[in-house]
């Protein structure tokens, strides 16, 4: 989590934490140029990413987002093309989710199966989600989250700060508590 300061404004976490997103974009653009120039494609690097994606942009960063920071805008009397705005951004988290679920069973299927159907299945799925992710992240950080924050005081700026910190200190015992579980289901 990112280190919080008392006159930090609680959009601040969520666009650093876009910018590691943007990192891990950048790097499937190189993937996308590789399976494009020559066919390769790092099947290791794109489960890693289905990962990111699943836990740390949905989960993580989304969570934050639709359940505290559009949760507490929407308390507030906001405009209605800021309404609309959040239905958008929560939409583009939806349709994330799907990619991501997308590029997973794509690559579950060419495992051990590789042909340029199905490389081209995946580079369309990257496509997408680069795309997507491009246009979310400047959505959020050029057109949303600073004209948002006229809605919210600075007490309650600084409560959704402790909600974010709460929210991510929380998460990675869930995730780790789901791990043990699917573990100690297993049939060995």
């Amino acid at each position: 989590m990112v280190e919080l300061t008392i006159d930090m404004l609680p959009i601040g976490p969520l666009m650093i934490e876009h910018r590691l997103i943007d990192r891990v974009v950048v790097l499937l653009e190189r993937q996308l140029s590789g399976i494009r120039s020559a066919n390769r494609l790092d099947i290791d690097f794109i489960n890693a990413a289905v990962d990111f994606f699943s836990f740390y942009a949905d989960r993580v960063h989304h969570g934050k987002e639709e359940d505290i920071l559009f949760s507490g805008l929407m308390s507030h009397d906001i405009s209605e093309f800021d309404k609309a705005m959040i239905e958008n951004l929560k939409n583009d988290h939806s349709r994330g989710r799907e990619l991501i679920v997308k590029l997973a069973a794509d690559v579950k299927q060419i495992s051990g199966n590789w042909n340029a159907e199905s490389l081209k299945a995946i580079a369309r799925d990257l496509e997408d989600l680069i795309k997507l992710y491009k246009e979310h992240i400047h959505k959020e950080d050029k057109e949303f989250f600073i004209p948002a924050m006229k809605y919210l005081s600075k007490p309650e700026q600084s409560a959704m700060l402790r909600g974010f910190w709460e929210f991510d200190r929380e998460l990675i015992h869930e995730k780790y508590r789901k791990a043990i579980e699917v573990f100690e289901k297993a049939d060995y």
